[in-house]
Parts: C-alpha cells; structure tokens; sequence
C-alpha cells in the first residue's frame, strides 16, 4: 500500500483547496475550523410515524394521486409520469436571441416518479438487497426506453430523501427527468472524462479509483463490483461517491452480478448513513451516466453522487450561503475524517 498520508500530513491543520477532478471546481478545505463552537441553527428531527399503508399517501398502491390518476395495487416497484412535472414532452421548439446577449430555448423532456416500494413506512437501507436490486433494475430499464426516445438526449435519475432536502412525500421514491439537453453538473463530468480519455485511454474515474483503493483513506464500503468512498474534493461533510469497479458507461452496461453489488453497496451505505447519527439520514443522491445522444461515449464511467446536509449531528446542517455562494465551496472537517466516521460505525438496518 502507498504511503497514504505523505502529501496531506504536510498541509497540516492549514486551509487548503483541493481539485474536483471529474468538474474542474476548486473546494476549500479548513480543517481548524471543526474545533469552532456551534451556536447556529438547529433542525427538529421530525417524528417518523409511517404506517405500512398510508390511505392519504399519493404514492401508496391502489391510492388516488394528486392529478386524479389511480395507482395500482402494486407488490414491487411502480413508475408513472409526473402528474406535476418540470418538462413536458409536447413542448415545441422555439428559441429566441435580444442584442447578442439574452438567449433562450424551449426543453421538451419527460419526468416520471419511482417508487421503490409498495411500504410507506421504509426507504433503501431498510429494504433487502433483491428488492433495490428491484430498483436497479427498473432504473436501468427507464434509462433505455427514455433514452431511445429521439427528442431525449440526457437522463437523469435521482432521489431527494428527507424534508430537510426538500422531499414532498415520505414514501419511498425517486424521481427520473428525461430531457433534449445535457445538464451542466453532467457536462461539466463529461467534458473532463472525454479530457481524460483522450490523453490516456482510459476513464478517469478508473484511474481514480485505483488511487483511492491503494491509498485506503476514504473508502467507506465495497464488494466485488462496486466502492463507495468519500472523494478526494468532497463539498458536503459526508459527501459519497459510488463508483463501478468495471469501467461501464451506463446501468444497461451492468451484468446481473454487478446490479447485484450495486444493490449491496447501495443498502450498506444508506445503512451507516442511518447508524451515524441514529435518524434516517437526509440526502440528494443521483447517478450520472452516459448521455444518450447515440455516440458511443467510451470516456463515460458510471457513478452516483451522495449529497447529504447533516454536519456535526441530527440537528445541526452545512448551509451553503456566503463564501460558498460567492466564492466557492468551503467545508471544515476534512473528507478523510468523514469517511474514517462512515467506515467505522456499525452497519444497520436503516432507521424509522
């Protein structure tokens, strides 16, 4: 194993930016600053009551939704269009330019809501690994049929857990927005990794996960398959990044054994998210994957993104605001103490 501390031994407890290899943004890093007392904003951990069935819930089967449709009475997983959806598929295409400088265009694209389960009361960690594989699977499926459709050139698949991030409805679910365009968080990655490529023949997330495997100091779990870690450029204090062992450009690339290790990292992961602070734990999580404008895209690496806001406890968040929204990112405790705090505590089952 490499000497994994050489190189940030001799920064010490001093601020110092880091490189997002897979955007090209730029982090700072303070770690003194962990040792500050905290006499800001606390959040209520709201009290998670759910039944198995919730006759209100506009995601539970055999429900009314909000837009008047039925749901079925489903066992698995369950996926249907928006009834409240950010693009539509009947948007024409119109674009418009003021003086050179005021550009604007029309976005056709499609957003449909997964439910990972028929149980209102459970989310990833406290599902059994074939019922994400479950998910795996309906999330690689979509991504097909949405992104053979000729109008779709980019689909994104995501989940906004808790209502600290925003989450409008407890029942388990994600959500997928199919659009003509490749969203700027994607781009930004596609353009390093094609960067990457090209000077090297292969992606770069191989070449980083190598690094990160020998050095050992921000792994958080892993199988044969698949590593989740907290990066190197980490901007959220228990930021995650999971990452396929194969270099494969999108789910459909993945055998069985793979969305089955994808299915154990995933539950075993959101599982010590839940253990860390004992609440089930907030996050946005999203997978980025090839685009799917027909070209073959060979620098493309699979991966998910996790943004959890949590900070020092249950009740305390990282609130991006000032520095962060004028500057850039800043985070106080380091990406190698987080993932040491991920790695060390004990799997669970997920929390109610």
């Amino acid at each position: 194993m490499a000497d994994a501390s050489t190189g940030l031994d001799a920064l010490g407890d001093n601020p110092h930016r880091r490189l997002n290899l897979l955007t090209g943004e730029w982090v700072l890093v303070s770690p003194h600053r962990a040792k500050r007392p905290w006499q800001g904003q606390t959040e209520a951990i709201p009290a998670d009551t759910r039944p198995a069935h919730d006759p209100t819930c506009y995601l539970c089967p055999g429900n009314e939704r909000a837009g008047g449709e039925h749901n079925p009475d489903y066992a698995g997983t369950f996926v249907f269009d928006n009834d409240f959806a950010a693009l539509r598929p009947d948007t024409g295409d119109a674009q418009t330019e003021i003086g050179g400088l005021l550009r604007a265009r029309t976005e056709p694209g499609i957003c449909r809501v997964i439910c990972f389960s028929p149980r209102h009361d459970l989310s990833l960690p406290q599902m059994a690994v074939p019922a994400i594989r479950g998910v795996v699977d309906l999330w690689a499926d979509e991504y097909a049929r949405l992104g053979a459709l000729p109008e779709i050139g980019h689909v994104q698949i995501f989940e906004n857990k808790g209502e600290m991030m925003g989450c409008s409805n407890p029942h388990p679910h994600g959500q997928i927005w199919a659009q003509r365009s490749v969203p700027m968080a994607a781009a930004r990655e596609g353009e390093r990794q094609a960067e990457h490529f090209a000077a090297h023949g292969r992606t770069l997330l191989a070449d980083y996960l190598a690094l990160e495997l020998d050095l050992a100091e921000r792994i958080v779990v892993e199988n044969d398959h698949f590593v989740a870690l907290v990066p190197f450029w980490a901007v959220w204090p228990f930021e995650t990044i999971v990452i396929s062992r194969r270099p494969a450009r999108d789910l459909t690339a993945l055998s069985s054994e793979e969305r089955d290790g994808l299915a154990d990292v995933l539950k075993r992961l959101t599982g010590r998210y839940d253990a860390l602070f004992g609440v089930s734990f907030p996050y946005s999580a999203g997978i980025h994957q090839a685009p799917t404008d027909g070209e073959p895209h060979p620098e493309w690496h699979l991966h998910m993104h996790f943004y959890p806001p949590l900070l020092r406890s249950a009740t305390v968040k990282k609130f991006m605001v000032g520095y962060e929204m004028m500057g850039e990112p800043q985070r106080d405790v380091t990406p190698e103490s987080s993932a040491a705090r991920l790695r060390d505590v004990a799997e669970s089952g997920g929390v109610r």
